[in-house]
């Protein structure tokens, strides 16, 4: 344990937290995204759900401040009639951590897919929504 930081955060999501550089991107997977097969890094987070690692997460990690878009959703498939009020507790969070009022890119399910196989590391949760898979580009933290 460390002062400071929550105790969602495990080791080793604090230490590929650490490792990343500015532009890497973190994928923060629900429970159905095949995490295991796609991650370069794969990091457990079974039992948590992602809102509460995300607000976790956003207290030590910054959000890339060069892009319009710095956290990307899966896009629900065209005709899927599945609603998403957890994009809206994802925006409430980024904007309460990060005051970002309109951060996300919405990207098809597939070409989400191939990005995360990209990310620096996938954190597979057990997060039930459906379409509540995310990704985080991080930021420069200025020196000072």
């Amino acid at each position: 344990m460390l002062k400071g930081v929550s105790p969602l955060i495990s080791p080793e999501l604090l230490k590929a937290l650490m490792e990343m550089g500015h532009s890497d991107e973190i994928v923060f997977a629900d429970g159905n995204f095949p995490a295991a097969s796609h991650a370069q890094r794969l990091i457990r987070a079974d039992g948590h759900g992602v809102p509460e690692l995300l607000e976790a997460v956003l207290k030590l990690f910054p959000l890339d401040q060069y892009v319009d878009k710095p956290v990307a959703l899966m896009q629900v498939t065209p005709g899927d009639p599945t609603e998403t009020p957890i994009w809206g507790v994802y925006g409430d969070i980024i904007h309460k951590q990060a005051g970002l009022a309109s951060p996300f890119e919405e990207v098809e399910r597939f070409a989400f897919y191939e990005r995360a196989k990209k990310a620096y590391a996938i954190v597979a949760t057990g997060e039930g929504a459906l379409y509540a898979n995310l990704i985080l580009k991080k930021g420069v933290i200025p020196a000072g």
